[in-house]
This record gives structure tokens, C-alpha cells and sequence, in this order.
């Protein structure tokens, strides 16, 4: 008998999602499936990146490409005028990881660390997207070039990476569903031999990883280098 409680919450879920709802099959299946795996949700101890708790579903294997194509568009649309001034990337990696690579010139000032003011509205639509999507953990990774002390760097891209997770707050995204990495000067897209190649490894990067059930630690691992 213990499986009707389940069977009933199902049809209850079913019958709450919007028709108008972008992510209706998506959600339907995830929640199922979350039901069925008895996993609502996660939490991460943030010292160890550990999976301990229960704060946001799982999705269901089946419906992950299908919850992230419909992000990925909707970011794609919500950041078209980033995108057209090269201010802003959307990439899809081969996890179903999406991956938004921010320009510290548009930004960050230089040797500063708070966000400026003309790209606030920029963070505050990836915000609105994010919280939409709410089975996906986001990690963001600020970097410098290699000019300065590498120590230095390190905190910079830290601090920076922290005031755009601060943005992304204000927007309505739960800090539980964030993480923050400083990786400095490391992992360089560019040779930090010219001034172009400086200006492409200084970067902020967003990293939004799906939470897929009975692999949900995946999600809260800090994303490898592409």
C-alpha cells in the first residue's frame, strides 16, 4: 500500500503543470522519477562538495536533453544582445553542461572586482533563466591572464566570481544552488603572450550542470577544464 501515496502525489503533479509551461514533459518526467527514486532533492556541504540533503529534484535520465534545450534557448533569447556584441557565450558541452564564458572587459573594471553597473541587467536575465530551470547547479569560475603575482590573481577571479553569484542572488536564485571557484590565471583560452589572447583568458564562466538522478553528485563537482 505504501506505493499509492506515490501513485496519487504523480497525478496530482500532472495535473499542476502548466500546459503552458515550456518544460511540461521535462517536468513530468522528472518528478516522476524523482518520486519513484524517492529523491527530492540535494544539498551540497560546501567544504567537502559533498551531496548530504534535499533542496532541489532530480531529473529523470530520459529528460535531461530535453530540460536543457529548452535553457539553452531560452538563454540564447534572454542574452541576444550580449551575444551579438560579443559580450557573452552559450555553449553546450558534451555532459548536456551549459556553459555561459562572461568578458571581464564588459564586466569588470580593471583590478576590480564589483560588477559593473551597465552589465548588472545582463546577470539579472541569466538570473531569471536560472531560476526557472530549478534542477541544475550553477558554478561559477572567474579568471585573470597571467599578469601579476599568481596569488593575486587567484583572489581577484575569486572575488569577481563571488560578486556575480551575489547578482545572480539578487535575481532570485537560491545561493544554495551556486558554487564559487577561483582558478586565477590557470586554464587560459588564449596565449597570455599578446594583448588579445590577456583579453580573452579574462573571464567569468557559468557553468549550469543538470541534476541527474542516481548520478546527483555529478551535478556538485567542480566542472573540469573544456
Amino acid at each position: 500500500m505504501r506505493s499509492l501515496p506515490i501513485i496519487l502525489t504523480a497525478a496530482v503533479l500532472t495535473g499542476c503543470v502548466a500546459e503552458d509551461n515550456p518544460n511540461r514533459r521535462a517536468t513530468l518526467g522528472a518528478a516522476i522519477g524523482a518520486l519513484s527514486g524517492a529523491v527530492l532533492g540535494h544539498q551540497v556541504n560546501h567544504g567537502s562538495g559533498k551531496w548530504v540533503g534535499a533542496l532541489t529534484g532530480a531529473l529523470a535520465g530520459g529528460a535531461v536533453g530535453h530540460y536543457m534545450d529548452n535553457q539553452q534557448r531560452e538563454f540564447e533569447a534572454a542574452l541576444e544582445r550580449e551575444r551579438q556584441a560579443h559580450a557573452l557565450e552559450v555553449e553546450r558541452l558534451q555532459d548536456e553542461t551549459l556553459r555561459l564564458i562572461v568578458k571581464n572587459d564588459v564586466s569588470f573594471d580593471v583590478d576590480k572586482d564589483d560588477v559593473q553597473y551597465t552589465f548588472r541587467p545582463s546577470l539579472y536575465r541569466v538570473g531569471n533563466v536560472v531560476k526557472r530551470y530549478d534542477q541544475t547547479v550553477i558554478h561559477v569560475i572567474g579568471y585573470t591572464d597571467s599578469t601579476g603575482a599568481a596569488d593575486y590573481n587567484e583572489d581577484l577571479s575569486y572575488r569577481r566570481a563571488e560578486n556575480v553569484k551575489r547578482e545572480l542572488v539578487l535575481a532570485g536564485v537560491p545561493e544554495s544552488r551556486i558554487r564559487v571557484e577561483g582558478r586565477g590565471e590557470t586554464e587560459p583560452r588564449a596565449s597570455n603572450g599578446t594583448r588579445a589572447g590577456r583579453q580573452q583568458n579574462r573571464r567569468v564562466e557559468l557553468f549550469v550542470k543538470p541534476v541527474i538522478q542516481g548520478n546527483e553528485q555529478y551535478a556538485y563537482e567542480s566542472p573540469r577544464y573544456y
